[in-house]
């Protein structure tokens, strides 16, 4: 998979590509008080592909000339009916304020509905107020069962409501 929005490649997650893509989601956690957590809740990005191909799931990295500046993905889960959860979106300073979180969530959307998925849910904090934002403005609802210990807050969509 390959998509550009403005200056910025997203593509498929590569395996050269872990440790830039925990740096990002690091310096990201790090910026707003989050503590990176490679045994735990982080675990996933050192093991893309038992975590995610290998449930189903996708894991993507946006690039700026070269440099790795952002990242996204989502794998089925249990919870729900047909349902992902989304996860790793996190982007470096640089890339925000330019409507590529926007566009990557709703690249997201459409890559889990070409797969039949019904239901889309993401776990967050409050102190992530952009993404908090970004999840409110783009139709997901609140919603309970948080299990990430360094969120408070848990959204669902759903995808194909019912007639």
């Amino acid at each position: 998979m390959q998509l550009y929005y403005k200056d910025f490649l997203i593509r498929d997650w590569m395996d050269g590509d872990r440790d830039a893509a925990a740096e990002v989601i690091g310096s990201v956690l790090a910026e707003y008080g989050l503590a990176w957590d490679p045994t735990g809740a982080d675990r996933d990005v050192l093991e893309v592909e038992t975590a995610y191909w290998e449930k189903g799931g996708e894991f993507w990295v946006v690039e700026s000339q070269g440099k790795l500046v952002g990242t996204a993905a989502y794998y089925p889960v249990e919870r729900g009916e047909g349902a992902v959860e989304v996860r790793k979106m996190y982007l470096l300073p640089e890339a925000r304020g330019q409507g590529l979180g926007r566009f990557l969530l709703q690249a997201l959307e459409k890559a889990v509905a070409m797969r039949q998925f019904q239901q889309i849910y993401v776990e967050t904090a409050s102190v992530l107020k952009e993404a908090v934002q970004l999840y409110e403005r783009s139709g997901y609802q609140p919603t309970t069962g948080v299990e990430t210990s360094r969120c408070d807050r848990i959204y669902v969509k759903h995808l194909f409501p019912n007639p």
